[in-house]
């Protein structure tokens, strides 16, 4: 059996091409499913147009997965005895990022092509911060309080504490999922996990991008996972205005002018680089081209006014190295958080950006039909553009029927827009990070 070819002397221009893809989502927990509900949402259960279909409905942006052992794949024997032990120490945002790795490296084959290619490969995976539920803590807490409820902190240590997991920190900590996919798939390259939040999936292809030029690794599994369920609903608990009045509707309507937050959601993707000569050996799917892959950060008071700038940087990074003009771009995948301020400070990065071929190009967002996932979103966002150069066509930017005239974007409204050859992954987070992928069809 060949080996992949190594390079340790230092970075190469092979081209990086990406050759295995994985999705769980609102939207479905496999590719088909996924790109079936992009095009047309009714056929998503938890979408907007089906959530009052009725009380067996699962409620807007909450991923089509229950972590059954099921819903990982057709798994290897071994490993799906791996996956299954390791079930409880993995929280929901881990179990929905394996799941999508896994269906990633099915997708590639390239476990298959070699055992040894295990050594060479790594993960990289975009995450959150740590998160914590108070569910980890509940019984520690009933053990410490009286019959008023009132809490007792002298018994903690005595009482509380050993109704506590033992292992209750591993389920939560943000470098699970590579770990995760690391240990049960036997993958020996560079693990790292990014944690930037929503701007984390592209700046984990930048890396892995790296790793592949510098000859660290052979291929690369890189993907990111999230969830902004919990973190809205606490807030929606303490504040009011347009972050409760949207988590109310459930719905985000990027760049429109009745737009008025974001949708809580949750979900991952991931997908397989590896340089382009191994993958033709192989016979690998090819659903794209790395071009490149950037991220800039600006400094300012206004949070989205710095974002745009970085944004508006990142992108001229990505087009630069890419050796792509403006005009040549068939679509961007927009951020399209859905925020007054966050959209605006977009659309004025695109205008600055594509000029006089601004309104020429087609803008998609994906979260006005999946809700924003956090670090997840833009790994399924990318995934969404791959899709959309393997049919052929975009999808619709959905809820959002009167544009906001101030953005001044081509927003896609309709089937049958072609997708084009090459497509901009758009991230923005905080007060001035930002990230692009250039991603291009493959052609030969």
């Amino acid at each position: 059996m060949p080996r992949f070819p190594t390079n340790r002397s230092g970075p190469d221009r092979s081209r990086i091409v990406i050759t295995g893809v994985g999705v769980v989502s609102p939207a479905g927990r496999s590719v088909d499913q996924f790109w079936q509900s992009l095009i047309c949402p009714a056929t998503a259960a938890a979408l907007p147009s089906s959530a009052n279909e009725g009380e067996a409905s699962r409620p807007i942006g909450v991923a089509d997965f229950s972590g059954r052992i099921d819903e990982f794949g057709d798994l290897p024997a071994a490993t799906r005895k791996k996956i299954r032990k390791s079930l409880k120490l993995m929280n929901r945002e881990t179990q929905l990022g394996v799941a999508a790795g896994q269906q990633a490296l099915a997708d590639s084959g390239l476990l298959d092509w070699d055992e040894t290619i295990r050594e060479r490969t790594g993960v990289c995976f975009g995450a959150g911060n740590v998160s914590i539920l108070p569910e980890d803590f509940r019984a520690g807490i009933e053990a410490c309080s009286d019959e008023r409820g009132e809490f007792d902190f002298d018994r903690w240590g005595t009482s509380g504490i050993a109704e506590v997991e033992p292992l209750w920190i591993l389920k939560c900590l943000p470098n699970m999922p590579a770990c995760h996919l690391a240990i049960v798939n036997g993958l020996q390259g560079p693990n790292n996990t990014i944690t930037q939040r929503d701007v984390g999936a592209n700046m984990a292809v930048a890396e892995a991008v790296r790793k592949l030029t510098w000859g660290d690794a052979d291929a690369m599994l890189v993907g990111a996972t999230g969830t902004t369920l919990n973190a809205f609903n606490q807030m929606r608990a303490r504040l009011e205005g347009d972050v409760a009045e949207a988590g109310e509707s459930g719905v985000c309507r990027p760049f429109d002018r009745r737009r008025n937050g974001p949708a809580p959601g949750e979900g991952a993707a991931a997908f397989v680089l590896e340089k382009l000569e191994t993958a033709l050996q192989r016979g690998a799917p090819i659903y794209g081209e790395i071009l490149a892959a950037t991220s800039a950060s600006r400094l300012g008071h206004d949070g989205a006014a710095a974002c745009g700038k970085a944004l508006a940087s990142a992108m001229k990074q990505s087009l630069k190295r890419a050796g792509v003009r403006p005009e040549s771009v068939g679509h961007i995948h927009a951020h399209g958080l859905g925020t007054k301020t966050s959209d605006a400070a977009e659309a004025a990065a695109i205008r600055d950006v594509f000029d006089v071929h601004c309104l020429q190009t087609p803008v998609v967002a994906a979260k006005s039909c999946l809700s924003n996932a956090g670090p997840g979103a833009g790994a399924i966002e990318l995934v969404a553009s791959l899709l959309a150069l393997k049919h052929g066509e975009l999808f619709p930017v959905w809820n959002s029927d009167e544009p906001d005239p101030e953005c001044q974007l081509w927003l896609v409204q309709d089937r049958n827009v072609p997708s084009g050859d090459r497509f901009l992954n758009l991230s923005m987070f905080g007060r001035g990070l930002a990230s692009c992928v250039a991603v291009g069809r493959y052609n030969g």
